[in-house]
């Protein structure tokens, strides 16, 4: 079976916690047999969607996983931002036919809700590399 090559895109944002989400998902990826050809740093999840682009016009992408933490603050400023990310990161997915994941949690939730979620970044890597091999059994 050919390898699946995945790009990561992760945010800046709320740091402490997005790069052991980073670090669960290249270990869950290494542990399906897919590669991470790509892991892309976007300042926050806001900005996450362009890095997916680039990444989604690569040939040596089959996959884009896209990971952050949107925690609540005293605005709804956190509903915003992930209702804008992720319908952007859908629409990319279906415009260039790949897989585009949503590994950012949120909005809504505290900062011990987010680091509660950090091992959901392999849930991400998973659906990712199951719609890889789905789109290729029908082709």
């Amino acid at each position: 079976m050919e390898k699946i090559n995945l790009g990561l895109v992760v945010s800046e944002y709320n740091y402490d916690i997005t790069m052991m989400m980073m670090e669960r998902a290249k270990e869950h990826a290494e542990f399906l047999g897919a590669n991470v050809n790509y892991v892309l740093k976007a300042p926050g999840a806001f900005d996450i969607p362009l890095l997916v682009r680039k990444l989604l016009e690569k040939k040596d992408v089959d996959a884009v996983v896209a990971l952050g933490a949107v925690i609540e603050g005293e605005t709804e400023h956190d509903e915003i931002v992930m209702q804008n990310a992720a319908r952007k990161i859908e629409d990319l997915s279906v415009e260039f036919g790949k897989p585009v994941t949503l590994g950012i949690s949120g909005p809504g939730e505290s900062r011990l809700q987010a680091e509660a979620r950090i091992e959901k970044a392999r849930d991400a890597v998973e659906a990712a590399v199951k719609l890889v091999r789905r789109l290729r059994e029908i082709q």
